[in-house]
Parts: structure tokens; C-alpha cells; sequence
């Protein structure tokens, strides 16, 4: 049996730069790898399990084309994968992103514009460490190490990617612009309000607040001593002290 680790990435930035004519946004980012990490183990078999106690693990067990099942194919390898999951899932962390990114490095895939037609956030987790991202996720300029710690807050519920691209195309359409350290904040609060709330809260609280991607995760440079949880007067939110890379 092989195990191998799937860190998380944490979005330091993001800006969206443009649409392609395939509906593709264009983005530039800082990405960096967090300590935070599921865990892969690879035997002889066919099949893709999920185990873990986040929220969400069940359901992947009854989807057949999952980031995973779709590195095994772009590879052309069958195996028993099992999925030990830490990372949460719709937390804008690139979990999905990261087991795929483990299976393309297991096989020795290198090719950084194929691995991006699995998704944006794979080309950084298959490479790692603190890079510029540009383009849908292919382009990757690697940064010197800058070890950072952060705590994350960790909202109990999470934010649709695609659906957060859809509210930024629409805001766009209305002529909205966006602005700040992460274009997609607005967008993701319209997807669900309840965000908002937690953000301001957050603020109120440690003032420096950012949306890491998509959400539903928030981040604040330094240890902040919270504990396990978090309580605002929306939602409890978990809480996870890390490293980034």
C-alpha cells in the first residue's frame, strides 16, 4: 500500500482578471500550501472510497466521478483509493483539488495544462509550496518560502464554487466591480448572506479578516488562541491553527 499526503492550498489573493470565450474566468493569485492535509492510500483494486468526520464524506461515496475518479483517468491507471478526509469540503481550500493532485503526482503526471482541465486549483496542488497562479489555474510562477502562520474559521457551511462564479458574472452584468484582496468576497456573500455575518463579525473581532477563494473558510494571519471554536451570533465556526508554506 502507498500513502500519500494531499495538503490544502490557502488563496493569499485573488483577482479576477478576465473571461475567456469558453466562459472560463482568468484569474491571478497567490496560492500556498497549508499544513492542513487529507490523507491517500493506494492498493491494487478499482474502486474510490471516502472515510473521514467532516461534514459531506457520505455523499462522495455515491458520486462516481469524483476529482479523483477523474485523475485516474486522465492517468490511465486503475486502483483502490482510499480517502482519508481533514480538508473541509465547499471550504474554498482545494480538498478535491489536492487528492487529484496526489494521484497525478503517484503516477508522474507533469503536464500542468492537462492537469487544469481537472479543475483551477490543481495545477498549484500538484506543484506546491507558494506560487503566483495565473490564466484558469496553468500558469505557475514559484515564490520564494514565506512560512506563515494562520488560523482558519471554518463556517458550518459551505459555498458552491460554480455558484460563486455565476453571482460574480451577474453582479458584473448590474455594474458591480469588484475590489480588495478577494474579488470573489462579494460574490460569495450574495450566494449565501450568512457569510456576510460572519465576516463582519470576524472583523469586529480580529480586524484583518480575508475569504480564502470561494469560501466558506476565513483566515487571519498568527495564532489566535481561539480553541476548537469559534461563536458568533450566526454560526459556530471550527476552528484550525496551521502553517502555510
Amino acid at each position: 500500500m502507498t500513502r500519500l499526503a494531499a495538503p490544502a492550498k490557502l488563496t493569499w489573493y485573488l483577482e479576477v482578471t478576465g473571461q475567456r470565450a469558453d466562459g472560463y474566468h482568468e484569474l491571478r493569485s497567490e496560492m500556498r500550501t497549508l499544513a492542513l492535509a487529507d490523507t491517500l492510500e493506494i492498493s491494487e483494486g478499482d474502486a474510490v472510497e471516502y472515510r473521514g468526520e467532516i461534514d459531506g464524506v457520505d455523499r462522495l461515496n455515491h458520486e462516481s466521478s469524483t476529482l479523483v475518479h477523474r485523475a485516474l483517468a486522465l492517468v490511465n491507471r486503475r486502483a483502490h483509493v482510499t480517502v482519508n478526509k481533514c480538508i473541509p469540503l465547499g471550504g474554498g481550500l482545494g480538498g478535491g483539488s489536492a487528492d487529484a493532485a496526489a494521484i497525478l503526482r503517484w503516477a508522474n503526471y507533469t503536464d500542468l495544462e492537462g492537469a487544469s482541465r481537472l479543475g483551477g486549483d490543481v495545477p498549484f496542488c500538484l506543484i506546491g509550496g507558494r506560487a503566483v497562479v495565473t490564466g484558469i489555474g496553468e500558469g505557475i510562477e514559484v515564490l520564494r518560502p514565506e512560512p506563515t502562520a494562520v488560523t482558519l474559521l471554518l463556517p458550518s457551511f459551505p459555498i458552491d464554487t460554480a455558484a460563486c462564479y455565476r453571482a460574480f458574472d451577474a453582479m458584473w452584468a448590474e455594474g458591480w466591480r469588484p475590489h480588495g484582496r478577494n474579488h470573489l468576497e462579494e460574490p460569495a456573500v450574495r450566494v449565501n448572506p450568512d457569510l456576510g455575518a460572519v465576516l463582519a463579525a470576524a472583523r469586529a473581532e480580529f480586524g484583518d479578516v480575508t475569504l480564502a477563494g470561494s469560501g466558506s473558510t476565513l483566515f487571519i494571519e498568527g495564532h489566535h488562541g481561539l480553541g476548537s471554536t469559534w461563536l458568533t451570533d450566526v454560526a459556530e465556526l471550527q476552528v484550525c491553527e496551521t502553517v502555510t508554506a
